[in-house]
């Protein structure tokens, strides 16, 4: 009796484990059925396993590095050492200052010479090179003095300037050769987030480096370039590609061996690379060069708007009542611009410029870089909520904008306005301002205790010296600011201005 209750236990136990591991399976199934497709990958896979072009094979980088290592040259600057003269005032007569002076030499300064060094792009056989603006600078408004290009194979040439623009931070440099090794453009709107890349460079003074990384993103704009250009231009590739002082100039390559870009900034809090660099991207350097060889400088086509060249913060997007990256926001118009003959009004938001979005004023000026004077552009836009499309022929200069921003200035304030006279600004101990002439009734200034004969000097801490100045500032934000000054013979006051009312 025992052995048979014992064989039945065993029995009842094995068809119980089978009959709960069939269970848990069948269950396991249904629940997996849900995301995946016929095949076995979840419908919404990205689809990389699928794709059996991209099969995950290593890349091979030694084709590209040997194409493009030749191709790229050492650019080094010479700036001589310059003498300023010691501009002090000296009070001539008085005997106490004559007798200083004589054992205390007050004459001119010097400045050191200067040497610095980049990178650059060889483009074609007969010496044309690209490089950064920066590279060749003088370090203010002008370019080195002397400019020597190093290749490769170290043949030494003297080169001379084509032609730069420092709002691309691009130049164009010509050296005396023939059949010399060059660089075949690529197309840089195919270039995918996730692509291989390689940085090709003479970084931290070392020889010919190359350095390898992915494509991190695309149109990115870093405010860089308005630390020498006026109306800057940024749309950068961003890239994981290890870049260093010295390999700006450099070039940015596909696999292929093609340029895609000029490496031309990193972000660093140390100066040295730190995750990210950044490049021009080869199809808006082709526009630049091709006009700097042809003309000399940029044919670049203007619109004629002002607006905020960097991206709103929340507070700013609620002010203007938009919507995040929904455009950008029109805060005045030239008169005589393109803008204005194609019907786009201030307080308008440009959205898209033939078809390609723009978020900010920086992505709005390089989209518009891709065109020249004559050019005729899409403009989608949209005002009090409802949007429209208008075509535009760019010119070859953004307009006057003097008259039109005293006229909306003075219409948004409410009051005439008038640029402090500067032997005033001198007797009152300032640098400059702007006289409240008259305040109208009903205007936002009326709604203050401001009264006419007061002197702007300042709004939200930013010190203004002119009409134009208080402009630019006043017709950018929306809300409650500040306004300080003085009347002449007083202390500072200080007004808050609702500019939503």
């Amino acid at each position: 009796m025992k052995w048979k209750q014992l064989l039945l236990i065993v029995s009842v136990s094995a068809v119980t484990a089978v009959a709960s591991v069939w269970g848990y399976t069948q269950l396991t199934q249904k629940q997996l059925s849900f995301v995946q497709s016929v095949n076995g990958v979840p419908v919404n896979y990205a689809g990389f396993f699928g794709d059996k072009s991209t099969g995950g094979e290593p890349a091979d980088f030694t084709k590209a590095a040997n194409a493009a290592v030749p191709t790229v040259v050492h650019i080094k600057t010479k700036i001589p050492a310059k003498r300023l003269n010691n501009d002090l005032p000296r009070n001539r007569g008085n005997s106490i200052d004559d007798w200083f002076n004589q054992f205390f030499d007050f004459g001119p300064t010097i400045i050191p010479e200067q040497r610095a060094s980049g990178s650059g792009v060889i483009i074609s056989e007969d010496g044309y090179i690209v490089t950064n603006n920066h590279v060749i600078s003088d370090g203010q408004n002008g370019v080195a003095s002397e400019i020597t290009v190093t290749l490769h194979n170290k043949k030494v040439y003297k080169a001379k300037l084509i032609g730069n623009d420092p709002n691309y931070d691009l130049a164009v440099l010509k050296i005396d050769g023939k059949g010399l090794p060059f660089m075949l453009y690529g197309n840089s709107d195919e270039v995918q987030l996730g692509q291989w890349v390689l940085a090709v460079g003479y970084p931290l003074t070392l020889e010919t480096t190359v350095t390898a990384g992915i494509v991190s993103a695309k149109g990115r704009t870093i405010g860089i370039n308005s630390r020498q250009g006026q109306s800057p231009v940024e749309s950068f590739i961003q890239t994981d590609a290890a870049v260093n002082q010295g390999n700006s100039g450099g070039a940015l390559v596909n696999t292929s061996g093609q340029l895609i870009g000029i490496n031309s900034a990193i972000l660093a809090p140390t100066g040295t690379y730190a995750g990210y660099s950044f490049a021009i991207p080869v199809n808006l350097v082709k526009k630049v060069v091709n006009d700097l060889i042809q003309y000399g400088n940029v044919q670049r086509g203007y619109l004629g708007v002002t607006y905020p060249s960097e991206e709103l913060s929340e507070e700013q997007l609620k002010q203007f009542g938009m919507k995040e990256n929904e455009g950008v926001y029109v805060t005045a118009v030239a008169p005589d611009g393109a803008a204005q003959a194609a019907g786009i009004k201030r307080g308008d938001i440009i959205t898209k410029i033939n078809g390609t979005e723009v978020t900010s004023g920086l992505v709005l000026s390089s989209t518009l870089a891709n065109y020249k004077p004559g050019d005729k552009v899409q403009i989608s836009y949209k005002r009090k909520g409802v949007e429209y499309t208008t075509s535009a022929t760019l010119k070859k200069s953004p307009g006057n904008y003097d008259e039109v921003v005293k006229s909306n200035l003075e219409e948004t304030l409410g009051a005439k306005l008038e640029t402090l006279d500067s032997k005033k600004a001198e007797e009152y101990g300032l640098e400059g301002g702007v006289l409240v002439k008259s305040i109208e009734n009903g205007g936002a200034i009326s709604k203050t205790r401001m009264e006419k004969g007061f002197i702007i000097t300042s709004v939200n801490g930013y010190d203004v010296k002119s009409v134009e100045e208080l402009g630019k500032v006043i017709l950018s934000v929306r809300g409650t600011i500040k306004l300080e000054g003085i009347y002449p013979g007083s202390d500072v006051y200080s007004y808050p201005l609702n500019l939503n009312k």
